[in-house]
């Protein structure tokens, strides 16, 4: 396969004592004429390539046909009506929907999907104030993470002039007079095409919106001139009195917390802060208040999180108390309901388990009865008298369930409100087992194997391994149509591993993979693939694996380092360099993750991984298939971009197997992708994989 030769500059600099080339440097800039040139040839080889893979064409009808099915959202209460998400099937954008009580079909409310005739415009975040008579929503264009808020009635659906531009990772909160509402922008970006530009997003600020005012008369609430990477967001609390301002400094899972009287439940006259936690030792997740006790989840001292309550009129830490202890599973969230019950959520060992207890003493009322797998969806608030929630697992497709929890305070039942059913699938047909192997460094991990009830251990199945491990992120089971129809008609095995990184065991877990730790997160996905090989289930040349984002720089570092274990590599908008990622956009925040490139301690822990600096100079390497989107503004294009180049300069003319990158276009990081992108990019990958595994369709 003949690859294109982009240019090789001169670029070096000297980075704490090493010589270091990146003669791709001009590859930073993605308006550049030479990188839009350098993208058109990467895609005219790879995308007739995975045209004319063998299994294309018949997996994307089949995902077609298969993902064509409703999906529903749990309904939630908002003033006297309720809503929820809904996809008939195929439509590239959920659609919010209005009722009179849940059950109705309703009517439209909001629809993305008359926005762009693509479907590359989509919603994000939705906020009602607390009347429920305006919708405050956040919209995005090609998947950039920059968005603009807009407001609506929610009786007469009229769209309000207010429109809110530059606001890019913001909270939306409405204060309880329905006047207006909080939110976070950045200065005003410099470049036309939001979502292609590469600018550190710094200096956030803490605003708030008047309805009915023009955006430059906002009310500026905070700013930290001297910290420009520091972030505040805020809530309300329940009682409409108390402005809960939460600063972070980047993805570590700790922030400060500082609280504001809000008088009449309207704005101060000018803020002075009441610094509850001024260090950045704990987080602190806003439950509810009564009166001036207010109850938080925190993994301050507890690693696995418990439920705390703090008095306002004594709120030094020496006076908090504990309401739910720190358990030996990990508290995912919690929330109030009723008024005095406290629905919980923990994951244990990898799935989630709901609890119900009283609120002011933390006494357990009952355990919801759940099989294993995950709580994806959740709706139910203080003064609601009831519970939606949605369940779902590897082989089950979704169930939402509903709780009366307006009488009594035990013997509460779950009753099924809507199950998904898809046409063709049978769950008892297939298996699900959760195996914990050995790492490297002897540390238990689990992962999850799920394929055929019938597959023989022969050694031979096509598997596809997935992984994360980062960022205190939790893996827990879902349900995917196209690694369904992997399982069912290429043969294949379907493995999700939970390795340190991830937040499936508490902050240990967290930290034993990040920072100068990153390297065990590794050495569990290789120890993952080289189990599943002992066992049987696969071997090296039928072995693939998938991540996306931290879990591109996972399956990148790992082929690097084990390119004889894998048959496949799938990297999606994956961090591929690891001595540059702080400068763009927003990854100046990964470094509580990864370390500081510009300290010469914690530039050496990335120097031994960082996977566009870590490419075997010889040997064979994987089949390999980079994704990403010329409007990711999250892991700008550049790191895929860069890496592919050196990659094919490296191995590409000797290697026996394909080295490629599919470049979408109006296409971001993934979040608001439309649905017929999300299938003709999974088509891509799965044809891909079939072809380099071997796998052949079966009916």
């Amino acid at each position: 396969m003949k690859y294109p030769s982009p240019r090789r500059c001169d670029c070096t600099e000297n980075l704490h004592g090493h010589k270091v080339a990146d003669p791709y440097r001009w590859m930073e800039d993605p308006d550049g004429e030479e990188t839009k040139k350098y993208v058109e040839e990467q895609n005219s080889i790879t995308m007739p390539y995975l045209e004319k893979c063998c299994v294309k064409k018949v997996f994307h009808e089949t995902l077609v046909d298969l993902f064509n099915f409703p999906k529903h959202g749990c309904p939630f209460k908002r003033g006297e009506k309720f809503y929820y998400n809904y996809n008939s099937g195929l439509q590239n954008q959920y659609v919010l929907y209005q009722q009179d009580k849940p059950g109705d079909v309703g009517e439209v409310f909001l629809d993305p999907n008359t926005f762009s005739e693509d479907g590359t415009v989509s919603v994000g975040s939705k906020s009602f104030s607390k009347d429920g008579q305006i919708l405050a929503y956040t919209v995005s264009v090609s998947g950039s993470d920059w968005k603009t808020i807009k407001f609506m009635r929610s009786d007469t659906k009229e769209e309000l002039d207010d429109v809110l531009h530059d606001v890019k990772f913001s909270c939306l909160s409405w204060t309880h007079d329905h006047k207006g509402l909080f939110y976070n922008r950045y200065p005003k970006a410099s470049t036309k095409d939001l979502g292609t530009e590469t600018n550190s997003n710094i200096h956030q600020k803490l605003y708030y919106h008047k309805l009915g005012t023009p955006q430059e008369e906002d009310i500026l609430c905070l700013e930290l001139p001297d910290q420009p990477h520091w972030m505040p967001g805020c809530e309300v609390s329940d009682c409409g009195s108390l402005l809960l301002v939460y600063i972070s400094k980047g993805c570590e899972p700790v922030h400060k917390l500082w609280v504001h009287e809000l008088p009449d439940m309207g704005l101060p006259q000018q803020f002075n802060f009441t610094k509850i936690a001024d260090h950045f030792d704990g987080e602190y997740n806003f439950i509810t208040n009564k009166e001036r006790v207010l109850y938080f989840m925190t993994n301050l001292q507890a690693d696995r999180y418990k439920l705390i309550s703090i008095n306002l009129d004594s709120p030094s830490q020496d006076k908090w108390e504990d309401i739910i202890p720190e358990k030996k599973s990990v508290l995912e969230w919690a929330a109030c309901v009723r008024g005095d019950l406290l629905v919980t959520c923990y994951m244990e060992d990898c799935v989630n388990k709901l609890y119900i207890h009283k609120l002011e003493t933390g006494v357990l009322v009952q355990e919801v009865s759940l099989p294993p797998g995950s709580v994806v969806g959740y709706s139910g608030r203080v003064q609601d008298s009831f519970i939606y929630f949605k369940f779902m697992s590897f082989i089950n497709p979704g169930v939402i369930y509903y709780m009366d929890l307006s009488k009594g305070d035990q013997n509460f039942t779950a009753e099924i409100f809507k199950e998904t059913e898809i046409k063709g699938f049978d769950s008892a047909d297939y298996v699900t087992k959760q195996i914990f192997f050995t790492s490297k460094d002897g540390t238990k991990v689990p992962m999850f194997v799920t394929h055929n009830k019938d597959l023989v251990l022969d050694g031979k199945n096509p598997t596809l391994m997935y992984g994360y491990g980062g960022f205190n992120i939790s893996l827990s089971p879902s349900y995917s149509c196209s690694r369904m129809i992997f399982i069912k008609y290429l043969g294949g095995i379907f493995v999700e591993v939970n390795m340190r990184g991830g937040g499936e065991y508490g902050n240990d877990w967290h930290h034993a993979g990040s920072l100068a730790n990153k390297q065990n997160v590794f050495d569990d996905f290789i120890s993952a693939g080289e189990e599943l090989c002992r066992l049987n289930y696969t071997s090296p040349p039928k072995l693939a694996i998938e991540g996306g984002s931290n879990g591109g720089l996972l399956v990148a570092a790992c082929a690097n380092q084990r390119p004889d274990l894998f048959g496949a590599v799938i990297c999606h908008v994956g961090v591929l360099d690891m001595y540059r990622f702080q400068k763009f956009t927003i990854g100046h925040a990964w470094m509580t993750e990864f370390g500081d490139p510009e300290k010469a301690e914690e530039w050496e822990w990335l120097r031994k991984y960082s996977p566009l600096h870590n490419i075997p100079e010889k040997g064979v390497y994987p089949a390999t298939l980079l994704l990403t989107g010329d409007h990711d503004d999250r892991v700008v294009p550049l790191h895929s971009l860069k890496f592919i180049a050196t990659l094919q300069h490296t191995l590409g003319a000797e290697n026996p197997h394909p080295l490629l990158i599919r470049v979408d276009t109006k296409s971001g990081h993934g979040a608001g992708k439309p649905t017929a992108k999300r299938l003709l990019e999974t088509a891509d990958c799965y044809a891909f994989i079939a072809d380099q595994l071997g796998a052949t369709w079966r009916q």
